[in-house]
């Protein structure tokens, strides 16, 4: 893809200092900028490289003046940051757009296929499948009986979706990941064997959510497993049956949400947290990475922190004293050696 700095503006909304008839042609970290590359400054601890980045565009703020000479061209805009982000998905698009049934892929002929749909070889699209315009299923996935799969989704290569699951629209699932597989429900006998559980629930991806590479989303018991519209969950996590996550949460690596428990809005969640099931998680908190949720959360927007987690200020306080507990285990051994002596 080739743009000029003027028509790149344009297409952001941003005002030119410098030559606006300069091309693009790629994009570069400001610190790896060559000829022909767009870079972006936000973060104020890279304006150094500015000044002598070889990218020939970089995008800055409205409000940034420059400290020095600049040999880039400049492309003001409100927010540099999300200018580029948007660009990059452009590119991203462009460069990974396939269309098109590849030799290979088996494909009922009861499944319903929008438009402009690509499904790459060794793929299995099953009895009564649904998928919308635009969607592109990558070599070697499945998608089980009666699934519903939305417009403008990205299925990557060797996804498993079983029966009955609903994924919305502009909805991308990372390889390896599998969803609807079934809840971890076995029902403890008088012989101390377990007898498994059937899990008829399904799971339903709402609109805008990412899931990283090997994630698991387990189908429910009775009912729905339900991630809400734009979650985002990262590479390895594993969301139990019955869990609900709520709209905008994001959810880091190694991260387990046990069964029937629900995540509010707009939480933010650090990697290898595990939630315990059963219990609720209020809107907008943030749990740091490691810790332990053992209990309803009712507030909502706090901070946490431990394992089990409290209050994030107070465990920072606590992970104070813990580390000054041996030094404390000599003073009173010490005192005490000395009371003795009286």
């Amino acid at each position: 893809m080739q743009i000029s700095v003027a028509q790149l503006a344009q297409l952001l909304n941003g005002t030119v200092v410098g030559n606006p008839d300069i091309l693009l042609h790629t994009v570069a970290k400001i610190e790896e900028g060559q000829e022909g590359a767009l870079s972006f400054l936000a973060n104020m601890k890279y304006e150094p490289h500015l000044y002598n980045t070889l990218s020939s565009a970089v995008l800055v703020n409205n409000d940034f003046e420059p400290n020095g000479i600049v040999k880039a061209t400049l492309i003001k805009v409100d927010n540099a940051y999300a200018s580029f982000t948007f660009l990059l998905e452009q590119f991203a698009a462009q460069a990974n757009k396939k269309e098109g049934i590849e030799e290979g892929s088996v494909i009922n002929k009861t499944a319903e296929l929008g438009s402009n749909i690509y499904v790459g070889a060794l793929t299995y699209i099953a009895h009564g499948v649904k998928i919308g315009n635009n969607t592109q299923i990558y070599p070697t996935s499945y998608v089980g009986d009666n699934v519903k799969i939305g417009t403008n989704c990205i299925i990557y290569a060797g996804v498993k979706i079983y029966n009955d699951c609903v994924i919305g629209n502009n909805v991308i699932i990372h390889s390896g990941t599998v969803i609807g597989s079934d809840g971890f429900g076995f029902a403890p006998l008088a012989d101390r064997s377990y007898k498994k559980i059937p899990q008829i629930g399904n799971v339903i991806i709402e609109d805008d959510v990412e899931i990283g590479s090997n994630s698991s989303i387990d189908r429910a018991t009775m009912g729905s497993t339900i991630l809400r519209k734009g979650v985002k969950l990262d590479n390895f996590v594993q969301i139990a049956h019955n869990a609900v996550i709520g709209e905008h949460t994001v959810i880091a690596a190694q991260s387990g949400v046990a069964g029937s428990s629900k995540v509010g809005k707009y939480c933010i969640i650090g990697a290898q947290v595990g939630i315990v099931g059963h219990i609720s998680v209020a809107d907008g908190n943030v749990i740091a990475g490691k810790s332990g949720i053992s209990g309803t959360i009712k507030e909502e927007n706090k901070k946490w922190f431990g394992s089990p987690a409290f209050e994030y200020a107070e465990s920072i306080k606590s992970s104070i004293i813990y580390r000054k507990l041996p030094q404390l285990y000599k003073t009173i051994a010490i005192l005490e050696k000395k009371m003795n002596e009286k």
